[in-house]
């Protein structure tokens, strides 16, 4: 086989590593991991402010071509909860989350993102990251995941409210609320989150975000089917492929964009 081959399409040197034995793991993997990201991706996609539909194509393309091109086992080829956060706290103020104009927004960030990485990565500067010191990384990590419970807490208790970019906002207006807690709702929370909590801690061996999640919708659709409670659900999404379309090129959005764009790069 050609160097230039394997140099366009490098995952045709797998064909001597893949035998039944990995290949049969490899499935085992997917399907799990397939199961587990689902879930996780409408979360991200709604944490972001985009349509839950996004989500999934997030997790799905990004996955499939950073499976087969990219350079490191290592990487995750997706959406982050981090990464949602800060694209909803950077342009929920320049435009209405779900919106047409918030979707193209995003979009065009994506793209510019894409673009600064390929200049950062032609350049050789990825080196840039080792130098970024340890107590950032908890930091930024801790910080993310207060941010993630605060923007969570109106789903996790019933609570129809508009999503705050802010965790003193996320806060002021949950307490502002406690009276509207829908009580089932929570309770599914709850034993999600318990089912999960049980299962990492007496059965390590299976995936417990996988149990939790299983847990949940059958206590969920119990309460349904017998009529004791209507747990509200994400709903139907739309199962045909998105038509293509073009960022925003105007030299305006791009300049309005590009603090966030080198922020969410690095």
């Amino acid at each position: 086989m050609s160097s230039l081959a394997l140099k366009l399409f490098p995952f045709l040197s797998w064909r001597d590593r893949i035998t039944p034995l990995t290949l049969r793991a490899d499935l085992l993997a997917g399907l799990v991991g397939a199961l587990l990201v689902l879930p996780q991706a409408v979360a991200f996609a709604t944490l972001a402010g985009m349509p839950p539909e996004y989500g999934l194509y997030g997790a799905m393309v990004p996955a499939v071509i950073g499976a087969l091109w990219g350079s490191s086992s290592h990487l995750v080829s997706g959406p982050t909860n981090a990464t949602s956060l800060m694209v909803f706290a950077m342009l929920g103020a320049l435009a209405t989350p779900f919106s047409q104009d918030y979707i193209q927004l995003v979009l065009t960030l994506n793209l510019m993102i894409g673009v600064i990485k390929l200049g950062l990565g032609v350049a050789r500067l990825g080196a840039l990251v080792n130098f970024i010191s340890t107590t950032v990384i908890i930091g930024f990590t801790a910080g993310a995941g207060l941010l993630i419970i605060a923007a969570q807490l109106r789903n996790f208790f019933g609570l129809t409210l508009a999503q705050e970019p802010t965790f003193a906002g996320a806060m002021s207006t949950f307490f502002t609320h406690l009276a509207d807690i829908d009580g089932w709702t929570a309770a599914v929370g709850a034993v999600t989150l318990v089912a999960a909590l049980v299962n990492r801690r007496l059965m390590p061996r299976i995936p417990y975000m996988l149990t939790g999640m299983i847990v949940g919708s059958a206590f969920a659709y119990a309460l349904s089917r017998t009529g004791v409670a209507k747990v509200p659900t994400i709903g139907a999404m739309p199962s045909a492929i998105p038509g293509l379309s073009l960022p925003d090129f105007s030299a305006g959005t791009w300049r309005m964009l590009a603090p966030a764009a080198l922020a969410l790069t690095l």
